[in-house]
């Protein structure tokens, strides 16, 4: 009697904790809680621009402060490529948030090979780097 309830009491533990790791492991894959639509730019631009982008200086890529109106290519001194630099573009809201999606498919051979794929975090990169204003 006393063995069955140990192995009653082992086997609940057992479950309670198979649970939990099948609960841990599911929501690691899973997407972040929030729609990114809701995520704050300043955090969405940290993510997944900091790593080549500031807002104040060059590093990896070109300071990003005052992109809006700015032309593509313009920043002084910062070695852009040919085919950016020659493309036209005076940066807005739908330019940018293309440029986020695939920088390719806008400007062919430009030296950004990095894409957001998610609209909402798109959205939010951009509204942030409208905000920093000039």
């Amino acid at each position: 009697m006393k063995l069955r309830r140990i192995y009653k009491l082992l086997t609940g533990i057992w479950l309670i904790f198979l649970t939990g790791v099948i609960g841990l492991t599911l929501r690691a894959g899973a997407p972040d809680p929030l729609p990114a639509t809701e995520l704050p730019g300043k955090e969405v631009f940290a993510k997944r621009c900091s790593g080549c982008h500031a807002t104040d200086s060059d590093i990896g890529g070109p300071r990003l402060r005052g992109v809006f109106g700015r032309k593509a290519g313009a920043v002084a001194g910062f070695p852009y490529s040919d085919a950016l630099r020659g493309s036209g573009i005076v940066w807005d809201e739908n330019l940018l948030t293309k440029w986020l999606e695939n920088p390719q498919a806008l400007v062919k051979d430009n030296d950004m090979e990095f894409r957001v794929p998610n609209e909402g975090e798109r959205r939010s990169v951009v509204n942030y780097l409208k905000s920093l204003g000039k």
